[in-house]
């Protein structure tokens, strides 16, 4: 085991190079926008997250990827394109376009213009994704196997998008 906060590392928590017991604590916010081009596509968010960890100073915590849309998804996964085209058709399949969601009928929504999309669709498929992770940082980096990277499913798109990012931890000094 490595790192001065695992039980059982021989080291004390937390660890030799914080001195009188001091740690600089600290929370960034912010956001990402994202322009999808596809009514359902993957975009790989990993280079973004690291450059706002890189921004906020975070040497290590936890950061917390979060979309703000009922029809978009994020999870952590490899972002391959023959399983991307194998996780898209699953969700089509789960959760088909044309299924006959009572969300389509705009007719009976208040509120909704008549020109609105149907997205029932849309929603059952995000309905069976997470709205967002949680990932550890150490070293000022994601903490991400070899082919994990952070991805946004676009499940009605082309559209505007915006993801939340929020990080806590130690700041570099």
């Amino acid at each position: 085991m490595e790192g001065s906060g695992l039980v059982g590392s021989g080291e004390r928590w937390p660890g030799p190079e914080v001195r009188g017991g001091e740690i600089d604590f600290g929370v960034a916010v912010g956001r990402a926008r994202i322009r999808t081009t596809d009514p359902v596509a993957v975009t790989d968010l990993t280079a973004r997250v690291e450059a706002f960890l890189n921004s906020a100073g975070l040497e290590a915590g936890w950061v917390n990827v979060q979309s703000r849309h009922t029809t978009a998804g994020i999870c952590v996964n490899e972002n391959e394109p023959l399983l991307v085209a194998g996780l898209l058709a699953l969700l089509e399949r789960l959760a088909p376009r044309r299924a006959g969601y009572a969300h389509d009928e705009l007719h009976r929504r208040p509120g909704v213009g008549a020109d609105d999309p149907p997205n029932g669709h849309a929603h059952a498929k995000a309905l069976l994704l997470r709205t967002a992770e949680t990932l550890n940082v150490a070293g000022g980096r994601l903490q991400l196997g070899r082919w994990q990277r952070v991805l946004l499913l676009e499940l009605d798109g082309p559209r505007e998008r915006e993801v939340s990012l929020l990080a806590m931890g130690e700041r570099r000094r």
